[in-house]
């Protein structure tokens, strides 16, 4: 048996994910179902087909909820791997929670440990990085999966310079507010326990200046508070200590409503590979597939309906005659009634679309014609004051009665609508 490895996923917690709403009001964004499974579960997946990596760490400062228990237990059982969540006192970023947690993280004395950042999806090559950081180890704390982006999108996430032949990064910049690279940090990373000191010395460096910098600081930003983009990085490369591991694989962030339409078609492609029995088939007296749908065996779906391409229908949810899905999410115990139509939108839970109605929204994908373009975080409203035209998103228990329109709308929950809306957020 060889050393063991370790893994921590980063999940949050409710003050941020605010952009997801009206998705987060109702469960933790991080269990947000994509390709019917939740997000941060694809996470646990790649990690358990890593040899000897023998615990998994969720570190966030959401209040321990019904939710996060059964997914931790039944994940547990079902990997054999143990999971376990941290629960932080407040937001201590990206590495005040590495810090915070070190003891945990390091007991056992792992001989590495990922860190994934749970607001990303992607097929994450991890044994392939475990390998590259091995071979190349002596001297270094950690290796970056990075990523390829277009030169416009490259300022909106971390930047690294590297040197081809070594793939030491030479220089990292997180958000440059000019080009720096295209190679572009995708937010996993692989340490090796030496990088506990770094962070120990940045912590002490910030108590320095919070203690020197009177009570004016300590208030405006928390004293654990820790960035391994903003206060590590940059150190780490500009000392030596710091590699890049390139992925051309699918990667995506998750930061609206919208990517997470986009990420559960990748995620429903990547089944074709890793679990086909889990993607919709077309046969008799079932329901008409196009591409990849993904169908919980607990939905019932009526045999006139035509569901896809990349469609998610989740458990108990009710699918009825002649409806049309496409590109879509429909969320447990959601009930569309017969001859809907469901275009580019999220069905919430408990949520019904009365017949003969149609719930469509806008796609908001990648330039298809830019190589290594990457979905945008489109904000709500434009310069203009009005509402950015996106995908359709209905709260839980939204009740839409028939033969109405809800054209690119955001419907929070618990609302009965009377009528047809267009281009409207409907508090």
């Amino acid at each position: 048996m060889g050393s063991i490895l370790k893994a921590v996923i980063l999940i949050g917690g409710p003050q941020k994910g605010t952009r997801f709403r009206p998705l987060s009001l109702e469960l933790p964004k991080p269990l947000f179902p994509l390709a019917g499974f939740p997000m941060i579960y694809h996470h646990i997946e790649a990690c358990s087909k890593v040899e000897n990596l023998k615990e998994i760490l969720l570190i966030g400062f959401y209040q321990p909820s019904e939710s996060l228990t059964h997914f931790i237990s039944s994940t547990q059982q079902e990997f054999k791997i143990q999971i376990r969540y941290l629960q932080e006192y407040t937001a201590m970023g990206t590495a005040g929670g590495i810090h915070h947690f070190r003891d945990q993280i390091m007991s056992g004395n792992p001989e590495a440990f990922f860190i994934l950042n749970g607001d990303v999806c992607g097929d994450f090559p991890l044994a392939d990085m475990y390998d590259f950081h091995r071979e190349r180890s002596a001297g270094i704390r950690t290796t970056i999966m990075g990523t390829e982006a277009t030169m416009q999108e490259s300022v909106k996430y971390g930047c690294l310079v590297e040197n081809p032949e070594t793939h030491e990064v030479l220089h990292y910049v997180e958000k440059p507010g000019t080009f720096v690279s295209s190679k572009i940090n995708t937010g996993i990373y692989l340490c090796s326990p030496d990088i506990i000191h770094d962070l120990n010395d940045v912590w002490r460096r910030q108590q320095e200046e919070n203690f020197n910098g009177g009570f004016g600081d300590i208030l405006a930003r928390p004293s654990e508070s820790i960035s391994l983009e903003h206060n590590v990085f940059s150190e780490m490369a500009s000392a030596g200590k710091l590699l890049v591991y390139y992925t051309t694989r699918f990667w995506s962030q998750i930061k609206s409503p919208g990517s997470t339409l986009y990420a559960n078609r990748h995620y429903l492609q990547l089944y074709h590979e890793t679990h086909p029995d889990r993607l919709a088939k077309n046969g008799d007296g079932l329901p008409s597939i196009i591409d990849d749908v993904f169908i919980h065996p607990t939905a019932t779906v009526h045999s006139t309906a035509m569901l896809g391409p990349n469609v998610s229908i989740g458990p108990n949810a009710t699918v009825g005659a002649g409806v049309r899905i496409k590109e879509s999410i429909v969320l447990e115990h959601a009930t569309l009634q017969d001859h809907c139509c469901v275009l580019y939108s999220i069905v919430g839970w408990n949520s019904v679309v009365g017949p003969w109605s149609r719930v469509e929204g806008t796609p908001c994908d990648p330039n298809p014609n830019k190589p290594f373009a990457k979905i945008q975080s489109v904000p709500l409203f434009n310069m203009a004051g009005k509402l950015n035209p996106s995908i359709t998103i209905l709260g839980c228990n939204v009740q839409v009665p028939g033969e109405v329109i809800i054209l690119n709308s955001v419907v929070l929950p618990h609302k009965d609508l009377a009528g047809s809306f267009k281009n409207q957020i409907i508090l």
